[in-house]
């Protein structure tokens, strides 16, 4: 007998970090439905940073929390916080995309932290750091992980408010890629301060990035000033000029279609805190992109894109407000529902 397939997931994390609001990790069927609370195991004021699938089973699902890593067996029924160092919070997860076993966790304060045996035991990668360029009021960290799928120890690092950095040797070596970010920065229409005491602010601003194997040695980072391009494996970078494109240019999330190489996501807004947000798609490796939540409304900014690791034809998008987007037909129709009343900051979507 044919064993049912197991319910594709929808997953979204908040942070609550605006006084009033809520924060937790919902969870509903993709096909739509009410939104459930996943607390069994959770701490009960957590903050949900990151949520991460595990690329070999949709039954693993990791989360990054103020309080650590937590993972569940049973596609969120249950949860457990991993033996992991206290008192740091964890802000992206990573499994290996070829090496399930290892997983990295990047913390604030900025860490790097790496498990070879599924997250049963840590070890700090002591040279996971940056200077720090830019004073702002909370301790930077470290945002995103990515792993080149051609260069299985080869990783990039996006760090709020930090910048970039690399690794060629699975972690135990980093080094700075901030050269090319600080130049641009010197341009009139890439100065940003809001709440530090120097123009650099906005390009080390780094929120998300991805890597494709569709174009070899190249890393897309989103940061706050847009969209930006290496060629060379994150020594370099260049403006890829959103703006040519879309009028939204503040960069917060930027992913790799699993089904395809070719096609990146990414979410754009005005700015962190706004009234509007978009997701937008390039079938080109990012030469070109085009708006793909037609029909959309955001309220706010646009958050996080999560896209099925088997389903093109599935994508999903969260703004910070708690609206949840998503087409079950490659964009053709979108639905959109809340998070439940009270809950902000959202921060997190991954869909299994």
């Amino acid at each position: 007998m044919t064993q049912p397939s197991a319910p594709s997931y929808v997953y979204v994390g908040a942070a609550h970090w605006t006084a009033g609001a809520r924060g937790g990790l919902f969870r509903r069927p993709a096909t739509g439905g009410t939104w459930e609370q996943l607390t069994k195991g959770l701490p009960d004021d957590v903050h949900v940073h990151a949520i991460t699938v595990d690329p070999t089973s949709s039954d693993v699902v990791y989360v990054a929390t103020h309080d650590g890593p937590y993972r569940s067996m049973d596609r969120g029924e249950r949860w457990e916080r991993l033996d992991f160092p206290e008192g740091l919070q964890a802000w992206s997860i990573l499994v290996h995309p070829s090496r399930p076993r290892v997983i990295y966790v990047g913390t604030s304060p900025v860490g790097v932290y790496k498990s070879d045996d599924a997250g049963e035991h840590w070890r700090k990668l002591e040279k996971a750091v940056l200077p720090e360029r830019v004073k702002m009021p909370f301790a930077c960290r470290v945002m995103r992980l990515a792993v080149d799928p051609a260069r299985p120890d080869e990783i990039h690092a996006a760090l709020e408010v930090g910048g970039v950095m690399r690794s060629f040797d699975g972690g135990e070596t980093w080094e700075d890629g901030c050269a090319d970010l600080l130049k641009l920065a010197e341009l009139p229409h890439l100065k940003s301060r809001i709440v530090s005491d120097t123009d650099i602010e906005g390009m080390l601003d780094g929120h998300a990035l991805c890597v494709s194997s569709a174009k070899p040695g190249a890393v897309f980072v989103a940061l706050r000033m847009g969209l930006f391009l290496s060629r060379d494996r994150g020594a370099h970078w260049e403006d890829m000029e959103i703006g040519r494109f879309s009028p939204l240019t503040y960069g917060r999330d930027v992913r790799v279609s699993p089904q395809d190489p070719r096609t990146l996501y990414a979410c754009l807004s005005p700015a962190a805190r706004s009234q509007d947000g978009s997701l937008y798609v390039s079938r080109d490796v990012g030469e070109t992109w085009t708006r793909f939540d037609h029909g959309v409304k955001a309220d706010s900014t646009m958050m996080a894109v999560a896209l099925h690791p088997r389903n093109a034809q599935q994508v999903h998008c969260v703004s910070r407000s708690g609206q949840v987007f998503g087409t079950l037909d490659g964009g053709r129709t979108w639905r959109e529902d809340h998070l439940p009343e009270g809950v902000s900051d959202v921060y997190a979507a991954a869909c299994a």
